[in-house]
């Protein structure tokens, strides 16, 4: 039986709750015999894979592989998968720069079959696998009960990864825009209305920027990745998915103004 990850309330109240217990709550969850034992096949046989091709055509490795880079949905596409693993990422033509989502380009990166001829050996490769799965499947496991706390839990690989694979301002929000869950907690944080993304692609990049200024203080991707700037995301994007989830039985305008007031504070 999996560990069910303790999620007591909503918003920033459950936010503190989480980020207090959440190294306990990991342990537990990886701890669980049914992750343990995929895990483990995964640490035992994945120095055998020499090939894009040995990575899709065992389902056990691939899902692992996959679920460390939140791409499990496409587990099914074997030969879209392998063809982002052997084209790499050193081509301008290849197959994930091509990609607007450039987490394929980080996962075709980790494994590097066509950029650096396999890393799938190397050592502490398979540890490092591993440790993103199980962080990604904890998520998932939040997110059963509250997907904008696996959302906000996702914000800080999220970011580390945009400051590490890319480089300048633009390139960078460019990379937010292109991954599905940073770029809805920017939205959601930055208030953008629902269809914003059918906008011209330069045109949100400038509002992208403009209102990351206005709201954070900076428009820099790698400031935003700083621990306290965040932490000031996480806390604006939540009260902000509270009140756009405000409760039926409840008068719209009546509680934006109370969790408005409540969340006063988090705009400072």
């Amino acid at each position: 039986m999996m560990f069910q990850p303790v999620v007591p309330a909503s918003g920033y109240t459950g936010w503190t709750f989480l980020q207090r217990t959440r190294e306990t709550q990991m342990e537990a969850f990886s701890s669980s015999p049914v992750l343990q034992r995929e895990t483990d096949y995964f640490r035992e046989h994945i120095a055998e894979v020499k090939s894009a091709e040995d990575l899709v055509n065992d389902r056990r490795l691939l899902t692992i592989a996959l679920g460390a880079y939140g791409l499990e949905d496409d587990i099914d596409h074997k030969a879209f998968i392998r063809q982002v693993l052997e084209d790499g990422t050193l081509k301008e033509d290849a197959l994930a720069n091509r990609l607007a989502d450039k987490t394929y380009a980080q996962f075709s990166r980790a494994f590097g079959f066509a950029d650096l001829g396999g890393l799938t050996g190397t050592s502490g490769f398979a540890d490092k696998i591993i440790a993103r799965y199980e962080e990604r499947s904890f998520e998932i496991a939040v997110g059963e009960q509250d997907d904008a706390m696996r959302q906000a839990m996702n914000l800080e690989r999220g970011l580390n990864d945009v400051v590490k694979g890319s480089e300048g301002t633009d390139a960078r929000w460019f990379s937010v825009m292109g991954s599905p869950p940073l770029r809805s907690v920017f939205e959601t944080a930055l208030g953008f209305p629902p269809g914003f993304g059918a906008v011209d692609l330069d045109q949100q990049l400038v509002q992208f920027k403009e209102r990351a200024e206005s709201v954070f203080g900076t428009s820099d991707v790698a400031e935003l990745a700083e621990p306290e700037a965040r932490e000031k995301i996480v806390r604006i994007f939540l009260a902000r998915n509270e009140i756009g989830n405000v409760s039926l039985g409840v008068s719209g305008a009546s509680a934006a103004l109370t969790l408005l007031s409540n969340a006063g504070s988090l705009y400072r």
